[in-house]
């Protein structure tokens, strides 16, 4: 005979052990749908921070430009990140991140204006587009910067809307998509789709992908754009330095205020870049500190060492202000690439070297007469290539693990923790590939604008300043010095 107590209590041990269950799936549905929606607002805070980055970029150039064309220096800022996410919507996020597995990593064929058919539509992968947008915006900043006070309103627009929508996201689907061709996120070695080199290359938040990309865009156009007046008064002259009274008296400010908002926004651009902070707490924290370390060291080095360089001006040595800023803003660029693999000393060392990166780019640049308003290309074209080859240098191998993938740290650490050289070798042909793919593509927009007539504003146009001409403002502004004498006294700011 059954006992009817036994059963009772068999059947009570079913219901909870069933009601248990329930709770434990629940619990960890509920503890998925939480490390989702952490990781999204990772995304977003870091979006925040990149797309604030835009108001560094404004202050920096505003305070460097002639008053005469301020309103049009910040109209491209805006217009930067306005139509930045028209084209990043549209064609920029596809070509960037969609699946690139049928073009064997070389651009991305699918997630076109956010198609529901293809793109995941939940919070995370939103916040990977906005995130991603504000790197997007960052560089074709970077190139409005360099070329400012006589580029044209036409010319701006094209080369803003291919780069943002063309030309950077194939360099982003080469180093970042997880099928990219030079991308070290792939997490399988396979035949049809290889990792470079056997490791991909080290490029965690985009001293080549974003600072290169942008540096060599800019380096083609100013190059074909030619110097201002200002600076070369004697066509194919030599450059000469800025009139005293040729900034704004509030340039100083605006150029300290921009760098500083840049610095601080970096802690998104490159802490942020783990994409995931559940789990990568320790990894996002390391990066804001080498992150850190290489600003500060950056600064400090370029101050003392560029006064050095500049010699004695009435028996003292003068310190500038625009060397503690560039070369601020070059050591970030440097630590850009390796800031998650590295040891702190490491970004100590890298932000020490970023200085005399940039200040003999800055002297290569006035032997070439290449007239870079806000200094872009030193500070973003060769101190972001020097980045890439600096992680594959000094990349260790735990941290290559916690950041990339633990399988293949002993091959792909830098060179100098025992990694086989892979990743310095998927380093360098990374770069050469950014700098023949956008210099080509540069050649084509600058060069064909330069033909049709449409690249430069003309002369009578650049004497009066672009305000007037092209944005429609006739007062409030005083004709800037233009003319060909030196400053007799140096201020101390060579921006």
């Amino acid at each position: 005979n059954t006992n009817p107590g036994r059963a009772s209590r068999t059947a009570e041990l079913v219901t909870m052990e069933t009601t248990m269950e329930t709770v434990k799936q629940r619990v960890l549905t509920t503890d998925a749908a939480l490390q989702t929606d952490l990781d999204t607002m990772w995304l977003c805070l870091g979006a925040i921070l990149v797309f604030f980055m835009q108001t560094g970029f404004a202050m920096l150039e505003v305070g460097t430009v002639n008053k005469k064309n301020t309103s049009n220096i910040l109209l491209k800022n805006v217009l930067d990140a306005s139509v930045g996410s028209i084209v990043w919507w549209l064609t920029g996020y596809g070509i960037a991140l969609g699946g690139a597995i049928d073009s064997y990593g070389f651009i991305g064929s699918t997630h076109f204006a956010l198609n529901t058919d293809d793109f995941a539509g939940q919070g995370y992968s939103y916040g990977m587009w906005l995130f991603q947008w504000a790197f997007a915006a960052t560089t074709a900043t970077i190139v409005s910067g360099a070329v400012a006070e006589r580029c044209t309103f036409t010319a701006y627009i094209t080369y803003s809307i291919l780069l943002t929508g063309f030309v950077y996201p194939v360099v982003v689907c080469w180093g970042w998509n997880t099928t990219g061709w030079a991308s070290a996120w792939k997490s399988v070695d396979d035949d049809e789709n290889p990792l470079l080199m056997g490791c991909g290359v080290i490029d965690f938040a985009g001293s080549g992908v974003v600072h290169m990309t942008g540096g060599v865009a800019a380096l083609v156009g100013s190059a074909l754009l030619g110097a201002r007046k200002a600076r070369q008064p004697v066509a194919g002259g030599p450059l000469v330095e800025l009139p005293s009274d040729y900034a704004p008296e509030y340039g100083p400010i605006f150029q300290t205020l921009g760098t500083l908002v840049l610095w601080m926004g970096w802690y998104g651009f490159n802490g942020v870049s783990t994409l995931y902070i559940v789990n990568y707490g320790l990894v996002a924290a390391k990066t804001m500190v080498t992150t850190t370390i290489a600003a500060g060291t950056g600064a400090v080095t370029t101050l003392f060492v560029g006064s050095l360089m500049d010699g004695k001006t009435d028996g003292q040595y003068t310190l500038k202000l625009g060397n503690v800023q560039n070369g601020l803003l070059g050591g970030l660029v440097a630590v850009t690439a390796s800031c998650s693999v590295i040891e702190p000393y490491a970004a100590f060392v890298i932000g020490f070297l970023s200085c005399f990166v940039y200040l003999g780019a800055v002297k290569t640049l006035d032997a070439l007469r290449i007239d870079d308003v806000v200094l872009a290309i030193p500070v973003h074209l060769f101190c972001g290539c020097f980045g890439v080859i600096m992680a594959g240098l000094f990349a260790t191998k735990e941290n290559y693990a916690n950041a990339y993938y633990s399988d293949r740290a002993d091959d792909c650490a830098g060179v100098f923790y025992g990694g086989n050289g892979c990743s310095l070798a998927a380093g360098v042909v990374f770069i050469l590939s950014i700098i023949a793919w956008v210099g080509a593509w540069s050649c084509v927009v600058f060069g064909g604008l330069r033909n049709m007539g449409l690249l430069r504003v003309e002369e009578h146009v650049e004497e009066e300043g672009m305000d007037k001409s092209e944005h429609g403002v006739t007062s409030g502004y005083q004709p800037g010095n233009t003319g060909v004498e030196l400053a007799a006294v140096d201020d101390g700011s060579s921006l």
